[in-house]
């Protein structure tokens, strides 16, 4: 395998990106930061990619930031520099990422699997909350995520406890999509991605920002979003083609357009 710590490769619409610092659990260090942010930008330049896989090499999804950096690297101007700009490219990405989950994803490494749009797990696999044994609070948006996928009480208690949640209970408390035998995952992860990226760009895209942007939003707010979306979406030739192929009784050719 190759000594870089990000591999990028494209497989027609779907892109594959794979954190590869498998001998430190691929925790993020200055390299991985830079590949990892360099993948997303080959990402967004890529239009023929609509689904995006991020996995980690070797025994783990990802161990966080890489402890060696020192305590430093746990200062709010770091992590607005270094962590925020990734974690949000993918958060307003149009494409749909989709993390695939083995061993631990661990501190930002969580983060990092939570905030992808749809998560595979493999049975082994466990999500983990470390800081606390460091006397740490969790970042990287990870409280807010947390709090978003579990409630208060479970999310605090997974906190201050420094739970490992299994890919059972994730699955079980949405926090994942699917959970698959080890030497499974991959293939259905593929699956998943292909499903998804056989659809329609435009209304994928559509769909993700506004259940992005919908929590704290009051209902009437949300039928106004809902609104402005379906009205663009209403004159694109994809949607054309949609009911054209309705009618016609056959696989509608979606060119996100």
């Amino acid at each position: 395998m190759s000594d870089d710590p990000i591999l990028y490769e494209n497989d027609g619409a779907i892109a594959r990106i794979t954190l590869n610092r498998p001998d430190a659990f691929n925790a993020m260090d200055p390299t991985l930061r830079e590949g990892l942010r360099e993948a997303i930008l080959n990402v967004h330049e890529n239009a023929d990619v609509r689904t995006v896989i991020i996995s980690g090499a070797g025994r783990g999804f990802c161990s966080g930031t890489d402890l060696k950096e020192g305590l430093s690297r746990h200062t709010g101007l770091f992590l607005e520099q270094e962590y925020r700009p990734i974690l949000a490219s993918i958060s307003a990405s149009p494409k749909i990422w989709i993390s695939q989950v083995h061993g631990s994803a661990a501190g930002i490494g969580a983060a990092l699997a939570m905030n992808c749009d749809m998560m595979v797990m493999a049975e082994s696999a466990n999500i983990y909350m470390a800081f606390a044994a460091i006397n740490l609070i969790p970042d990287g948006g990870n409280t807010w995520l947390l709090q978003r996928g579990l409630g208060y009480k479970r999310a605090l208690q997974t906190i201050l406890e420094a739970r490992r949640i299994p890919a059972s209970e994730a699955v079980a408390l949405g926090l994942a999509n699917e959970m698959h035998p080890d030497d499974d995952l991959a293939q259905a992860t593929t699956a998943l991605a292909t499903r998804i990226a056989a659809g329609p760009p435009l209304a994928t895209a559509a769909a993700k920002r506004l259940l992005r942007a919908v929590d704290g939003m009051s209902y009437a707010d949300a039928i106004g979003a809902e609104g402005t979306e379906q009205t663009a979406l209403a004159e694109a030739n994809d949607t054309r083609e949609g009911v054209a192929a309705f009618f016609e009784k056959r696989k509608p050719n979606f060119t996100g357009t």
